[in-house]
């Protein structure tokens, strides 16, 4: 084969390849992102930690995705509730479906529940995607976190109802960092099943009494072990209370299809 030959096989066969990933990234470029199945509610239902039980916690998550355009899926709240002598705990695990989950720009939030919970030792050292920028509320937008507002008038509620940019990374849960509900007795980590805004002891670490309910952070920054899921309780179930902790009753919502 002449010199001549070489050169025009070789620009066909560099021509073909520069056209086989022009037409691979027209198609990546042309499929739509995967649908949001994961946020962060954009806003609290305003009663503290009385969100109307595992019900009205679910009707929030599904108005909240209707007004975002995501309202033909069902939703739930991740939220656990404990055992009473009238019904059996719920998990908040069980409650979600099985995944995987996006967030409202179409990233990857966990493939299901084993990844998202870490259940093997694999599972948790890659762990899941639920940090700062990545928990964003239907809205695609990003909670505010720990050092994003110092104003420490971010405490109280009267600040972060007018001030959207106050630290609120405390996502209600209820939950064991497994997703479980608690077994323990004599002690509120779900705001008596998501029905109670009564104050509590105020103490949010250690010498917790009264009503209080398990958090996790969103940005996965502070309560001493930065869990997405279970950090630490909060102070009372009072709309007052939860700010005092950076929080203002917001909760994570997945699809269930």
């Amino acid at each position: 084969m002449g010199r001549d030959a070489m050169k025009a096989g070789l620009l066909v066969a560099t021509s073909t390849l520069l056209l086989g990933i022009s037409l691979a990234l027209a198609q990546q470029a042309a499929q739509p992102p995967h649908p949001m199945t994961f946020f962060v509610t954009s806003e609290p239902i305003g009663n503290g930690g009385n969100l109307g039980g595992l019900a009205g916690a679910d009707a929030h998550c599904q108005k909240l995705a209707t007004a975002a355009g995501a309202g033909n899926r069902t939703w739930h709240a991740y939220l656990s509730t404990q055992a009473r002598a009238d019904a059996p705990a719920a998990n908040a695990r069980d409650r979600i479906g099985s995944g995987p989950w996006y967030n409202a720009k179409g990233a990857m939030i966990a493939k299901g529940i084993d990844d998202l919970h870490g259940d093997t030792i694999e599972q948790a050292r890659l762990g899941n995607n639920v940090t700062k920028l990545s928990a964003l509320t239907e809205k695609g937008e990003i909670v505010p976190g720990l050092n994003d507002n110092p104003d420490p008038a971010d405490r109280t509620w009267a600040y972060a109802a007018t001030h959207p940019n106050s630290n609120r990374h405390e996502m209600l849960t209820g939950s064991q960092t497994d997703g479980r509900a608690y077994t323990d007795t004599g002690v509120d980590h779900t705001c008596n099943n998501w029905t109670s805004n009564a104050e509590g002891s105020g103490q949010i670490r250690g010498n917790v009494t009264g009503a209080a309910a398990q958090i996790g952070l969103s940005d996965r920054n502070g309560g001493g072990n930065g869990s997405w899921n279970s950090a630490h309780p909060t102070g009372g179930c009072s709309q007052e209370s939860l700010p005092r902790s950076h929080g203002v009753g917001l909760f994570y919502c997945f699809a269930i299809n």
